[in-house]
């Protein structure tokens, strides 16, 4: 018998609890219970003014941008939609069913003004990985560091190459807010000063973003995404947002490790990174800190023609000499030059050099230098932190670390692959801040729900 016509009919009363309707599995209920948000309004309070008609509750904006990126949800006018439509979302919110959502523009105002001006997304960040530490996910002992490129919103069409771009010919006062917080880090280390070297399109709605073609295919703007992890269960201690170029994301690590020691007091006994970070400065730097660098060692002394290469010769360093597989030393070449034009060009490089008849009595001669008359080699400046390096490529810890380092690489694909953030939706640099700082808190929130679910409790009858 077919049933009757189902037709909606007003109650005057209803019984209706959010708590009833969220799933006791729902990824949410376990990101509510490491979501420590009690101290965003003390850390707020100075930029509030004391009169005035009230503002909306600065946590009702945080947790539902925690929503947003932890579901991939990338606009604000979409979450705004989500978050009236979807109970699970109401239910973290703190939002009851009469409730009203918050305009999607309060977002903007409070980004841009008082959100950056007291940095409540980097210490939103800080207590997720204080949570984190608390819980024992992070030992500190292995750290690992990587960089990925993430698109900016900019278009080759609307950008200039750099013959015709000018500095001088912008107007501070009159351009947008991304230009001028481009102007504001051209001094910074991470952005401006990260190399003399002009790129060669420069974007008019994002000039600090970079155009790269690292990706071995067609050229985009980008900003990297630079992460600290702890290797342990994977878990972001630090993030960075950096120019894509390779000297400002080295130069970001620094930043990084200094940062979680003040903070955190994490100070490890390894750094985990590929050869991009295997610089003799960036060793030496490490080495200097105690840290030891599992990173391959950047090496352009080998030699393709099968003669020997400066790894065959052994270092001396009690003489300050190099010796040769034949047992022959390579002294320090030393020279006065009346012209400086004429001597040693690299800086902090010496020179050392085999005797001129000891290399043309050599019966390995053919197999060191053929075409010279003798042997000379050049050593770096950080050469001994590059040797430390090396010996510690040959151990077995070494090869762990080479298999923990794909656990940044994963964070990179979890990242652009399921929180959807591919390309900025944000611009400017305080924006690509803000966007990779969420993103990796809502990373650490995920991992924490995954690891500490939350109790199953049975549902009512």
């Amino acid at each position: 018998m077919m049933g009757p016509r189902q037709e909606p009919q007003a109650a005057l009363f209803y019984e209706f609890s959010l708590e009833d309707h969220v799933p006791q599995n729902h990824l949410l209920r376990s990101i509510d219970r490491f979501a420590d948000l009690g101290g965003i309004r003390a850390h707020l309070a100075d930029f509030y003014s004391h009169t005035g008609r009230p503002s909306v509750d600065p946590e009702l904006l945080i947790r539902m941008l925690i929503v947003g990126y932890c579901f991939g949800i990338r606009s604000e006018r979409r979450l705004c939609e989500e978050v009236h439509l979807n109970l699970a979302y109401r239910w973290f919110c703190r939002l009851d069913l009469a409730d009203c959502v918050p305009d999607h523009s309060t977002f903007s105002k409070n980004r841009h003004g008082r959100f950056r001006e007291s940095e409540l997304l980097r210490h939103l960040f800080d207590t997720t990985v204080a949570r984190c530490i608390a819980e024992g996910l992070v030992s500190g002992q292995r750290l690992a560091v990587d960089a990925s490129l993430i698109e900016a919103d900019a278009n080759r069409q609307y950008s200039a190459s750099k013959e015709d771009w000018d500095i001088a010919r912008i107007d501070a006062d009159a351009a947008p807010r991304a230009v001028r917080e481009y102007l504001d880090t051209l001094d910074e280390a991470a952005f401006g000063a990260a190399t003399p070297v002009e790129p060669k399109f420069t974007s008019y709605s994002d000039p600090a973003s970079q155009w790269t073609a690292a990706r071995k295919g067609p050229a985009f703007f980008a900003y990297s995404d630079n992460y600290l992890i702890d290797t342990d269960h994977g878990v972001i201690v630090d993030v960075e947002a950096t120019r894509s170029i390779r000297q400002a994301e080295v130069g970001s690590t620094k930043t990084m490790l200094n940062r979680v020691r003040d903070r955190f007091e994490l100070r490890p006994e390894r750094l985990i990174a590929d050869t991009a970070y295997g610089s003799g400065p960036m060793l030496g730097w490490l080495v200097e800190e105690k840290i030891a660098p599992h990173i391959p060692v950047i090496d352009k002394a080998g030699r393709t023609d099968g003669t020997w290469s400066r790894a065959d010769f052994e270092w001396d360093a009690e003489n300050n000499q190099y010796v040769c597989p034949e047992g022959e030393a390579l002294k320090q070449f030393r020279r006065n030059y009346s012209d400086p034009s004429r001597g040693p060009t690299g800086k902090g490089v010496a020179k050392y050099q085999a005797l001129k008849h000891t290399c043309q009595a050599c019966p390995s001669k053919h197999k060191c230098c053929p075409n010279a008359d003798a042997r000379k080699i050049t050593r770096e400046e950080h050469e001994d932190a590059r040797d430390v390096a090396r010996a510690i490529a040959k151990t077995p810890q070494y090869k762990v670390s080479v298999k923990l380092r794909k656990k940044v690489e994963m964070l990179f694909a979890h990242l652009k692959r399921i929180l959807g953030l591919g390309r900025l939706r944000l611009r400017g640099p305080c924006g690509a801040n803000d966007e990779f700082l969420l993103a990796a808190t809502a990373q650490n929130l995920r991992k924490l729900a995954k690891i500490f679910p939350a109790p199953q409790k049975a549902r009512k009858a």
